[in-house]
């Protein structure tokens, strides 16, 4: 398992630990709003069966004075109900009584006391309607000719915890994501550190030999050497030094000077078909005008020379490598195509992540740096344009053209 898979691993066991939090809070707010729902239908069948009793004694006289004391004590169930909105009806759906409604308070007399009582009418018969498409009523059967209907709502409290969960879940889900983009940044940051303290350690290390080859290569002539043999080693060790200052400048913010696009590329790749296998054959078309931008001409050819050894090593030998240059939206294009063995579609992104490689030797770090030069330094961007397992890859650049300077 590779640095990614295992990153990769931890986040999905972070999720999964996420949503089983989650999962268990949602299920305790469920139960605490389904245990109040219960309670308060059983409240209003106690006020139904006060109603039914008080109209039974209502009917009964036998015994004057105790049936005061009943519908005394049956009324206060009724009045302490403070809380939760009722609609008392009859079998033919008249309003016999409401409580608990947000209603405005009447005018003692005049026009504007009848206008009003029309409004809340009208008011209590939406709110009938409505609960009649709900489960929340309770039948009274005061005779068998003589049935009423107990509707209500869900008191203010219940409706405030049935939308708890929902805004407890939206706070843990920010909380959560708060947390995951706080540990990925210090990830990330951490990476940074290391790749940086890597990158200017080998440039520091590098600084020394490259130094005593440079002397020792002007020596050469003087003991007899062929001068052709010294240009080549001459060459290479000024590449060495090149690469050296390449990796020095990573985590400081490199010089963007104007240039051709097309020179950088040209110089790229002729440095690489001099280093590769005369049966791969390389192949490059300039775009026909300058493709003027920004850039950083040591970090951009480090960038072709990493995606050409990456086709050349994909092709495992032998094939051939195209690398083209254009104009599009404004944007200086690049085209690197081979006919290796190709990228599965999964893996177009993940190739990008740092520790990711299908090779048998190397850290994985080549097209992470990449990407970072192209899309951190350079504003542009670097993906896999086209893929086919067992045919080949094309890779494309993409940076902004420098403005007032375009040509179509």
């Amino acid at each position: 398992m590779n640095i990614y898979d295992r990153r990769r691993a931890g986040t999905i066991l972070f999720l999964i630990a996420t949503l089983i939090v989650v999962g268990l809070f949602l299920y305790v707010s469920n139960n605490l709003v389904r245990d109040l729902s219960t309670q308060e239908r059983e409240r209003m069948q106690i006020w139904a069966d006060a109603t039914k009793e008080i109209i039974s004694i209502g009917q009964n006289q036998d015994d004057p004075e105790r049936n005061a004391t009943d519908i005394e004590f049956l009324l206060s169930i009724i009045e302490r109900n403070h809380t939760i909105p009722v609609l008392l009806t009859d079998d033919n759906g008249t309003i016999l009584l409401h409580r608990n409604f947000d209603l405005p308070e009447p005018p003692e007399s005049g026009d504007d006391a009848y206008i009003l009582s029309e409004i809340n009418s009208r008011f209590l018969y939406r709110k009938l309607s409505a609960l009649k498409e709900t489960p929340n009523v309770i039948h009274i059967i005061i005779s068998p000719n003589n049935l009423q209907h107990l509707y209500y709502e869900d008191s203010k409290l219940l409706k405030k915890l049935s939308y708890y969960p929902y805004i407890q879940l939206l706070i843990m889900l920010a909380f959560i994501g708060i947390v995951y983009y706080a540990v990925s940044s210090t990830k990330r940051a951490e990476q940074n550190k290391v790749w940086v303290g890597l990158s200017k350690e080998t440039a520091h290390q590098l600084g020394t030999p490259i130094s005593s080859l440079m002397a020792w290569v002007e020596l050469l002539p003087s003991l007899g050497v062929d001068k052709e043999y010294v240009d080549e080693m001459n060459k290479d060790v000024n590449r060495l030094s090149t690469i050296a200052s390449r990796f020095s400048k990573i985590g400081s913010e490199p010089t963007l000077d104007a240039v051709d696009l097309n020179t950088i590329v040209e110089k790229a790749t002729i440095y690489m078909s001099s280093r590769i296998s005369s049966r791969i054959c390389l192949t490059v078309s300039l775009y026909s005008h300058p493709l003027p931008v920004k850039a950083s001409s040591p970090l951009f050819e480090w960038v072709m020379e990493n995606l050409i050894k990456n086709a050349v090593d994909a092709m495992e030998g032998s094939g051939s490598i195209t690398v083209t240059t254009t104009a599009a939206d404004k944007k200086a294009v690049i085209m690197v195509s081979d006919t290796g063995k190709g990228i599965n579609r999964k893996n177009f992104d993940t190739i990008f992540h740092p520790g990711f490689t299908t090779k048998k030797r190397g850290w994985g770090l080549g097209l992470t740096l990449a990407r970072r030069i192209i899309e951190q330094y350079h504003s542009g961007r670097i993906y896999v344009h086209s893929s086919e397992v067992g045919k080949g890859t094309t890779f494309a650049i993409e940076i902004p053209l420098t403005p007032l300077q375009q040509k179509d």
